[in-house]
């Protein structure tokens, strides 16, 4: 397998970044872009060999992840967050990889929350596009769902693990931040109360029901009451940007 540079956002991961970063141990090179941590997360970075530490303002995610990729040695860039981990099985399958720059690599996700792998509420399965060849392609700008933009996608068998919630606190400052970004991004649309209740209760529903939440038992209920009161405020916010 060529060369690859894994790149890495962090801010206040101290909980989650040390098991990222040992999960690509191996990799020729680790860029973290501490975005303004207050807590240990530089401390943990600064103790693996293979990584290196650089300190960029959160402009938007899409613009950030580029600007970083642009510091790499290695045109091949493999995306992450400080609350994934490769699993063993995906080391060994990237590891046999012939990569051909004009593809675009897709690794599918477990998810989980408080430590239980969640299949319904949508989150299973779940495929992003993560590894590329910066000369060909890159993330597009936006604060919001970024994604790289692809036009040959080839999809892998094994996953990364994410640990994205560990509490109702960490839905609460991410509802918060999702819905604000949302409100930003779509500053131009029209929202209103009453299409905040519609796509509030709809975004419950088709979590609880449709995506099969209810089977993930207590935590697809949590889960589904966050997607329903993200997709709220969401529009919420955006009606009230209008009225500013």
């Amino acid at each position: 397998m060529e060369k690859v540079t894994v790149v890495i956002l962090a801010k206040n991961n101290a909980a989650t970044i040390e098991k990222t970063l040992q999960s690509v141990a191996t990799f020729d090179e680790v860029l973290v872009c501490d975005t303004g941590s207050t807590d240990a997360t530089c401390d943990i970075v600064e103790k693996f060999p293979n990584t290196r530490l650089v300190k960029k303002p959160l402009t938007n995610l899409g613009k950030t992840r580029n600007e970083v990729a642009s510091e790499a040695k290695n045109d091949w860039i493999l995306s992450l967050d400080s609350d994934e981990e490769l699993s063993p099985e995906l080391l060994t399958e990237l590891s046999q990889l012939c990569l051909s720059p004009d593809t675009v690599y897709s690794i599918p996700f477990k998810n989980f929350y408080r430590g239980q792998w969640i299949k319904g509420c949508g989150w299973y399965p779940d495929h992003h596009l993560r590894l590329y060849n910066r000369k060909k392609t890159a993330f597009s700008p936006f604060a919001l769902h970024e994604k790289i933009e692809a036009t040959k996608v080839q999809k892998l068998h094994h996953h990364i693990h994410h640990y994205s919630y560990a509490s109702a606190k960490d839905f609460l400052i991410k509802m918060e931040r999702y819905s604000e970004l949302f409100a930003k991004q779509n500053a131009g649309k029209k929202s209103s109360l009453p299409k905040a209740l519609r796509h509030g209760a709809w975004a419950f529903c088709k979590s609880y029901l449709i995506k099969r939440g209810f089977l993930d038992g207590h935590a697809g209920y949590i889960i589904s009451a966050y997607n329903g009161q993200t997709a709220y405020y969401k529009y919420l916010k955006l009606a009230e940007k209008q009225c500013s």
